[in-house]
This record gives C-alpha cells, structure tokens and sequence, in this order.
C-alpha cells in the first residue's frame, strides 16, 4: 500500500521539482520510503528522496535538480517484505523495466511458484516482484491473473511502452491528465495539481454528476481534463508517437447458473470467503478487523479468528451507535478476542471538519467516520485494516434495492408526469418518481443526492447551459431485474463512490483498508448465482444471511441496515456552530455567482428532513473543495 506519481513529457525535458513536488503532496500515503525514476526514455537512473530509508540513501543519489521527459515517483508504506528489497521503483535485472505499484495482490504467492517453475528467480518476498516478472512472462495478460487492488505504473524502455493499471473493482485510485504537453498520472490528484503542466480548472459536468450522485462517476472527476482510470482497464502509451490506447481486460459478468441449489450457494460462498479471509490476513506488520456491528464486519471477524488467533477488532463509537456497538462488543466477546472502542464526539469532528472535508478532492454529501477510524487504527498500531465494505453491493444489502419490483411495475405509469402541473413538494416529488424511466434513473435515486431538476434550478443559467445533463454514456446494460440493477451498484456506487473515500480516508492517515467481500473468486462466485437465490425483493442480503447464521449471534442478523457515517442532519440541527460554519461558507459560495443565491437561501432556510441536509452540505462542501484546490494551491 503505497502512493505514486509520474508523467512522460511529450516534447522536452522537464524539471525534476515536479516529480519531488508531486510525491511530497502524497507523503502521507507513504511515510516509510520514497523513491524516484527519471529516464531520457532510452536509460533511466534511480535516485533515493529526503524521506528515503538510511539503505537507500547508500545505494542511490538524492535527487536533486534534474531534467528529464519520464519520471517516476514512489512513496512507501511498508506492509510486505519490510526491508529495502520491497523498495520502488522496481528495476529488471537489465534495467529496462520499471514498476511502480500501490496496492496488495493477494494472490501473489501463487503467482510466484507458477514463475519459479518456468524458470525465474526472486530477490524478494515483496508482491511488487511478482508483479514486475509477471510482465516480463505475460505482458499485459498479467492483468487478468492479478487477484487484489492495483493501480500499476510499467514502464517498458524495450517496448517504447509506458503501462497504467487498475484493478477490477477500482480498489486503488489511479487519475491522469494528458495535454499537449504530456502525459501526468499519481494515485491522488493533489499529486497531478503540482505539475508545471496542469492548471485546475473546474470541470462542471464532473460537479453535475457528483450532486446527483453524491460522487463523481468515473472516468470523469470535478476537475477539467483529469480524469480517473476506469477499474478493469489498462492504458497503454507509445514513446514512440505519443498514442494511447485504453483497454479493458475484466468486465462484471450478468450470466447465472440456474444449476446450483440455495445450500450448494452458501457453501461455495462460505468456501470462497473464508480463502479470501485468509489471504488478506497475510501481513508483515499487525492486522485488525474493522467492525461496525452489522452482519458483514462481523462475520469477516468470525471467519478471521481460525488464521489469526491474535486479531483484534476495533469499533468506532457515534451519536446513535448504541446498537452496532453493542453487538460489535457482543462478537468479540463471544470469539474471545481483544475490542477496542473510540467514541468520537462531536468535539472531534469540529475540530478536523475543514481539513477532513477538503482532504477529499471532490464535493460530498456526508461527515465521513472512516478518516475516525483510520486515525484511531493508526494509534492503536495497526498498518492493515480488514473491511465489510463491498458486501452491500455483493449481496444486495442496500434498502432502496427492496423498491426495485415496485418501480418495474410503477414505470409503466410514467406518462402521468407529463399532465402534472402543480409546483408544490409533494407534486414535484411524485413528478421526479415517475421520471425514472431505465434503471439508470432507479440507481440515481437511491443515491440521495439532488434530484435533476433540484441541481438545474441551483447552477447559475450561464453555467448550466454548459453542462451535458444527457448522462446516457453513463447507463450501463439495460435489464428487467436485479442483474441490472446490481451492474449499477457494484460499478458506481462501490468503484466511483464507497472504496474511494476509503482510500483517502485510510491512506489519510498510512493505513490499508483490505476488503475479503471482493476478491475475484467471490465476486464471480456471486455474480454466477441466480437472482432469486441472491435476491428475493423482502429481506436485504438473504443469501449471505445464511451464511453468516453460523458465525454471528442472532442479534447482529436482526439488526436493521445503517450506514456508516456520522448523522448529519441531527449535527447540523442541534450544533450552533455546524450552523454557523455553513452559513460561513454559504455566504462566501454565493459572492462566485455559480450558483443561484436565492435557491441556496431557500433550501437553507426550509431544512425538514434528511434530503434537504445533504443538498446543502453538498453546496458547503464544493465551496470547501474550491478554495482548497483554486485558491489556496
């Protein structure tokens, strides 16, 4: 788990302050080691960095001012093979090919055995080798054999090749930009910002999406002309002549086996979760388990406990947590194995609310626990955390998934719209519902962001008029079931959405979420399943319930879905000084004229309910996020 940066430029030689710039904005993904890369695209020069280990200052000059047209650059967050062997960029033995890569690859024992017998030799026990004589054996078809989360950077002096790639669920963060003058990549775009190439522009189809969807949806992001690497793909760039191709080497599969039976089901995903479990467990520094008290952190606990009789288990504590808490508490108890709790009050969140909120390189709908979490794993010395997130869309855990055969049927009623006239709430409501004429729109309103014609009334007219509201490069296969709806969760709301703010929020603070729930096996297991075994319209997650029944107390199966975050609404109604801070910001967002003032004043001043909470937190987060990345670079 680590942090890199690089870029290629086009037409002459550049400045190496961008590549130490560019690494420097990302230290905290990597506080172990740096390292760094250049090449005249021919040979290439390692160089340790101020940060570097005592080891690799023996071996590698510190950088200093250098000029060059590829640069690489690498921070380090040791968790695999600890010593300076597992140091990046990674050379071959000839030094034609070099590797930057952030991430874990789980699979990566087996890979290696599989390369001994065809004849090479390790100098490691670090996954980053295996992935770099990978290359060497297969090429790009390495990529469908890699079984973790990835975003890989090869280049390929022999080829003339430069090679970027993500993993299938979009785990790692990858973003990129490419101008006239080169081409510029790193694993956050704080990174990209500090190239001499780059000026922050805003990019308002990128704002468009994230208000309707409480993110952006990948490739685009709020930033004109960067753009996020989509997951399953690789990009390939020729030295040559500066053409890049994009390619996808994974995509979600929608086809079932109508053959297996419900028990045969829960067997296999039994089976499969417990190899992920295990794999992931595989650490060189000490690993916990995040529970929340729900069914699917707690069941990764339980299924941990046979491969790691020493884990621990952590739980973040809330304003109406009281009940994941408690069960939290009840399986740790039950399995015998060390809890520990850190309530976070509301003092807390006041006092790293602007810096949290800005950490995050697009607008949000949200107060985000996991930055709590990581920060707390962090003390409590734990580099690797073992997550529940992806069970939701794996299994169907999401609560507006339950409305889905209402709205099928509903649907076929959506010319009503078209003869209602009247403006109230409860009018236009009605008008948005049966507005949603493919699943697309279905997926969009489950997100709890603004409605379409909420975020068309609040852009200033002159802005709106920009945007491409059209989002049908968006849809996705268009299907009369769950299958579709599924694609939808696993691609946006999974990839775009929930393991990005994961990243940031534990790469924050040096920590590695790992996530058992979406190890290739599993997810192709799953996605196999048919619907009425993994679906049924009544009860969320009813297949994986019956694989937990044998792991986790029957109070942690009936406790209701809850999301992980702070409540909101209920700070921003009973704290002053919540208030206030929005009205700071809300003040300051209105002197831009982007956005209609009068419409801002009206949802601040008609705050009923949880929607109308998270339309202006939206507002007072892009106000966060502009002054964060336009004014104060």
């Amino acid at each position: 788990m680590c942090g890199i940066s690089g870029y290629y430029s086009f037409h002459r030689n550049i400045s190496s302050k961008n590549i130490t710039e560019m690494n420097q904005s990302i230290r905290h993904r990597g506080p172990d080691d740096e390292g760094f890369w250049l090449s005249d695209g021919v040979d290439g020069r390692n160089f340790s960095g101020n940060d570097s280990t005592e080891k690799i200052k023996e071996g590698f000059p510190i950088l200093q001012e250098e000029h060059s047209i590829i640069a690489l650059g690498f921070r380090r967050l040791s968790i695999l093979d600890l010593s300076e062997k597992g140091h990046q960029p990674m050379l071959s033995e000839d030094e034609k090919i070099v590797i930057t890569f952030n991430g874990e690859i789980y699979n990566f024992k087996k890979l290696r055995k599989e390369l001994e017998v065809l004849g090479y030799h390790f100098q490691s026990q670090s996954d980053t080798e295996v992935i770099l004589k990978s290359y060497q054996e297969w090429g790009i078809s390495m990529f469908v054999k890699l079984d973790g989360m990835f975003a890989i950077c090869i280049v390929d002096l022999e080829r003339q090749k430069i090679i970027l790639g993500r993993d299938r669920i979009g785990l790692k963060p990858l973003f990129y930009s490419r101008n006239e003058n080169g081409l510029i990549w790193a694993s956050e775009i704080k990174a990209i910002l500090k190239n001499e190439f780059i000026k922050p522009e805003i990019n308002w189809n990128g704002v468009y999406t994230n208000f309707l969807f409480q993110t952006t949806l990948a490739p685009e992001t709020c930033f004109k002309d960067i753009f996020s690497l989509e997951p399953g793909f690789f990009m390939s760039i020729d030295l040559k002549n500066q053409e890049i191709i994009k390619e996808k080497f994974w995509e979600l599969s929608l086809q079932s086996n109508s053959t297996i039976s419900e028990q045969e089901a829960v067997e296999k995903i039994d089976l499969l979760l417990a190899e992920s479990v295990s794999e992931q467990l595989h650490a060189d520094v000490p690993v916990a388990s995040m529970m929340s008290g729900g069914i699917d952190s707690t069941l990764i606990t339980s299924k941990s406990k046979p491969f790691k009789k020493d884990i621990n288990a952590f739980t973040i504590s809330y304003k109406f947590s009281e009940e994941e808490v408690k069960n939290a508490s009840l399986v740790a108890h039950t399995l015998e194995i060390p809890h520990h709790i850190k309530s976070v009050s509301d003092e807390e969140v006041l006092a790293e609310l602007k810096e949290n909120i800005q950490h995050f390189e697009e607008p949000y709908s949200s107060l985000e626990v996991l930055t709590n979490a990581a920060e707390y794993a962090k003390k409590l010395g734990f580099k690797v955390v073992l997550s529940g997130n992806g069970a939701d869309e794996l299994f169907a855990g999401y609560s507006h998934s339950l409305k889905l055969n209402k709205w099928l049927f509903l649907r076929n009623f959506n010319f009503v719209r078209h003869f209602m006239v009247s403006k109230d709430q409860f009018s236009k409501k009605i008008k948005n519902y049966f507005s949603q004429d493919v699943m697309f729109d279905f997926f969009r309103q489950s997100q709890v962001g603004m409605k379409p014609s909420e975020a068309k009334s609040v852009f200033k007219s002159s802005i709106f008029k920009n945007i491409n509201s059209d989002l049908k490069q968006y849809h996705l296969r268009e299907t009369k079931d769950y299958k579709g709806y599924f694609e939808y969760d696993m691609k946006y709301s999974l990839s775009s959405h929930h393991v990005f703010r994961d990243d940031l929020s534990a790469m924050k603070y040096g920590v590695e979420f790992r996530y058992p729930y979406l190890s290739n096996d599993l997810i192709d297991c799953v996605a196999s399943i048919p619907e009425y075994l993994r679906y049924n319209g009544i009860q969320n997650k009813p297949l994986l319930r019956k694989v937990a029944e044998k792991y986790v107390p029957g109070e942690v199966l009936k406790m209701p879905k809850r999301g992980f975050s702070f409540p909101l609404y209920n700070f921003i109604k009973n704290e002053s000084r919540v208030r206030d801070f929005i009205n700071t910001h809300l003040e300051s967002l209105k002197k831009r004229n982007f956005f209609n003032a009068e419409i801002i004043d009206e949802w601040w001043q008609n705050q009923n309910d949880v929607y109308d909470c998270v339309k202006i937190w939206q507002l007072v987060t892009f106000e966060l996020w502009y002054q964060k990345y336009f004014e104060n670079l």
